[in-house]
This record gives structure tokens, C-alpha cells and sequence, in this order.
């Protein structure tokens, strides 16, 4: 999952940040509105926790951009006011959920995972794959009923894998939806994660690779789990 934060505050966007990746999910920073802009729409993110109160483009003008333009992409909107009129003005704005100022992290983080499960195509609450099985809410991994242990970004390459129901997923889109903005696109880090992750997963082999296109893994191999 891809998440953009919007925040003034540094400490905080930064600590949020901080917090979202130690779940696994890819994290961005954006620390005014006019630049958080620029990348919502460079970049398309499952879910951005935007500030209300930005420099540069006001969190307001930020949240109707991202809904007028149509795109997937859910609000969860940061403010310093509880008030119910200001949480009535926000979700009235397109916001998709409202956030008061001081929260708990772990109640930020429910509502971002939730928020990006509504921001995807619909699909099985478990994914499966021959008899691998990759459970996103408990964010287990599965084969043959024994746990495999993956790390963050193996987990989330092979989600998107597993999520695009034997499509191909290039590598570029691999580094777009598992890694952040601060990652070299000439890396070769996908394919360094992919070995081990085959590894990790064993034989029969799951995933295969297309040159030049990128990796798959085949329908067939998820129909037959159904």
C-alpha cells in the first residue's frame, strides 16, 4: 500500500511516517500543500493523511483536487479542531474519513488499512495461490499450512503479485506501489527481493518472469486455489 502524508509539522509527518512503514506500508512526505499536490498527482496513492491547515495549498482546496479528479485515491484528514462542524465541513469537502488532533497511533493506522482496502479493486479477503495463502488483514504468509516468515517489502511484492489475478506487474510498478519516492529507480533491489522471496516460498515455483515485462504469477495457479 502507497500512503502520503501531508503535514506541516515535521516532527510529526515524519513521525507518522516512521510509524505507517514499521506496518509495512510505502510512505511518502509531503510538508506543504502545493508540493503535496504536485505528488498526489505524480504518484497515485492509496491513501493520503492530509493536514487541513497547509502552507502553500490548503488541505480543503488539496482534498476537492483529489476527489474532482476522480481518482481511487482515499482522504483521511488531519486536524487540530474535534469540533463536529469542522469534521462535518471535511467529509462534506470528499474526505473519506476525519481524524482529530491529538490521536492514537495505532487507531491512524486502523484507519489508514482500512481506507486502502477501499481504495483497491475488490478481492478475496484471503489471496491464494496453489497452496500458498496470503492473509492481508493478519499479514501472514502461508504454503502448505506452515507460516512463511517474509519481510515488509517481500510481503508487499508478493500482494501485488497475488492482487493482480496473473496479470504482470513490471518492476517500475513493483517500486511505485512497495517502495517509497526516496528509492533509486535504477536499483536492483526488486530483483535482489524477488530471488529471496522465491526462496522463502520454495517449489513448485510460483512466480514467474517475463523479460523485459516483468513477473506474474499465473492465473491458473490461482484459479485452481479457488
Amino acid at each position: 500500500m502507497r500512503v502520503l502524508v501531508v503535514e506541516d509539522e515535521r516532527h510529526l509527518a515524519d513521525a507518522i511516517a516512521r510509524g505507517l512503514r514499521r506496518h509495512g506500508l510505502a510512505v511518502d512526505v509531503a510538508y506543504d500543500g502545493s508540493v503535496g499536490h504536485e505528488m498526489a498527482f505524480v504518484t497515485r496513492y492509496d491513501v493520503v493523511v492530509l493536514d487541513r491547515d497547509l502552507p502553500g495549498m490548503h488541505g480543503d482546496q488539496l482534498c476537492a483536487a483529489l476527489v474532482g479528479s476522480g481518482a481511487l485515491t482515499r482522504v483521511l484528514m488531519l486536524t487540530a479542531s474535534g469540533s463536529v462542524a469542522e469534521r462535518v465541513e471535511g467529509l462534506r469537502l470528499g474526505a473519506d474519513d476525519y481524524l482529530p488532533k491529538p490521536f492514537a497511533f495505532d487507531e491512524l493506522v486502523a484507519r489508514v488499512q482500512a481506507l486502502g482496502r477501499r481504495a483497491t479493486p475488490v478481492t478475496p479477503p484471503v489471496l491464494r495461490a496453489g497452496d500458498l495463502e496470503l492473509d492481508p488483514a493478519k499479514r501472514s504468509v502461508t504454503r502448505g499450512g506452515v507460516l512463511v516468515d517474509l519481510t515488509n517489502k517481500e510481503f508487499g511484492v508478493l500482494e501485488e503479485l497475488l492482487r493482480a489475478r496473473g496479470g504482470v506487474v513490471s518492476t517500475e510498478e513493483l517500486l511505485e506501489r512497495v517502495w517509497d519516492a526516496n528509492t533509486d529507480p535504477f536499483t536492483t533491489i526488486v530483483r535482489v527481493t524477488m530471488r529471496t522471496l522465491r526462496m522463502k516460498i520454495g517449489q513448485p515455483a510460483l512466480i514467474e518472469t517475463l523479460v523485459g515485462a516483468g513477473y506474474r504469477i499465473p492465473s491458473a495457479a490461482q484459479d485452481g486455489a479457488a
